[in-house]
């Protein structure tokens, strides 16, 4: 490697390149078009439930703003990694400069992190009204709420400020391959020609922390709600809220589920090939799957989105 070539890449002004899951795919063109589907399916239906929640009456309670909230990270979080992974695929170039990769890894960091918090206040939000149905109006007023959201936000966005900057500052003197579909931290750090044991002990500090505290909070919100349930004498009211409940833990076991292997398991559990379909699932699948776990199960949900296409086909006659 000559000089220039070497001081270009030790301060990282080179290129990346994303190596993506397209290389390895025996059909790329067929994959491109599925993840492009299943793109515009989180999209609609993450809108739809935004629109509906906002422009329907029945819906303005702190448990579906709650959902909103989640839907628009959805929207947000799928675009900062797939748009640009079909572009790449559509041109042939599989490129990414270090200020997009950085600006990409800040904004996935941040919408990660903003999750992992705002599941918690739905857990929270779920135990007030089960548990202190009498004082939920009180305790989960339109203060509290859009207090509780911006506190999410605030936490998210602390994370992609605390690890961006530090994993963008690294020297990159290896290979400039990110074998990843986009600028997530793990894949990154493996570029970096110096000892980054250090660092990746304090990020695995800082996970465990931005999860432990989310886990805390559902975790006692929902066995305070199992054993509200429990002491229930009516089958439909504890019937209802195990619908309820029931949703929002899939939801979570499904997001933290996937974030743990990413971030917490040791290095030797981790391959690249794992790493992209585990990141698949939970930045591509998940969005789509949120607003079906939320709708499908949910009357007030349905009903709202068959009066507004009822009212949408009586404004087309």
């Amino acid at each position: 490697m000559d000089n220039s070539t070497w001081v270009a890449n030790y301060t990282g002004q080179l290129d990346f390149i994303l190596v993506g899951f397209f290389s390895q795919s025996k059909h790329p063109a067929l994959l491109c078009v599925v993840i492009f589907v299943i793109f515009l399916m989180a999209l609609s239906g993450n809108s739809i439930l935004i629109l509906l929640i906002h422009s329907n009456a029945h819906l303005q309670t702190p448990m579906y703003f709650f959902i909103s909230q989640l839907s628009l990270m959805d929207v947000m979080y799928i675009s900062v990694t797939v748009p640009k992974m079909l572009m790449d695929q559509v041109m042939g170039v599989n490129e990414i400069s270090a200020s997009e990769c950085g600006i990409q890894m800040f904004l996935y960091l941040t919408l990660v992190g903003s999750e992992f918090f705002l599941l918690a206040a739905m857990a929270y939000d779920r135990y007030v009204a089960i548990c202190h149905p009498l004082r939920y109006s009180i305790l989960m007023n339109h203060r509290v709420c859009h207090l509780l959201v911006s506190g999410c936000w605030f936490l998210g966005s602390v994370d992609g400020f605390m690890l961006t900057p530090v994993t963008m500052t690294f020297p990159f003197c290896r290979s400039r391959e990110i074998h990843h579909f986009f600028c997530e931290v793990p894949a990154v750090m493996k570029l970096s020609c110096s000892d980054t044991s250090l660092y990746e002990t304090l990020m695995y500090l800082c996970c465990v922390l931005m999860l432990l505290i989310p886990v805390t909070v559902i975790s006692s919100s929902y066995l305070f709600i199992l054993l509200t349930i429990h002491r229930m004498n009516s089958a439909e009211g504890r019937k209802k809220a195990f619908t309820t409940c029931s949703s929002h833990m899939t939801v979570v076991i499904l997001f933290f589920g996937a974030a743990v292997y990413t971030y917490m398991l040791p290095s030797s559990y981790h391959t690249p090939e794992k790493d992209m379909l585990v990141s698949v699932f939970y930045t591509i699948l998940t969005p789509v799957l949120n607003p079906l776990i939320y709708s499908l199960r949910n009357k007030d949900v349905t009903g709202a989105l068959k009066k507004m296409l009822n009212m949408g086909s009586v404004t087309i006659l």
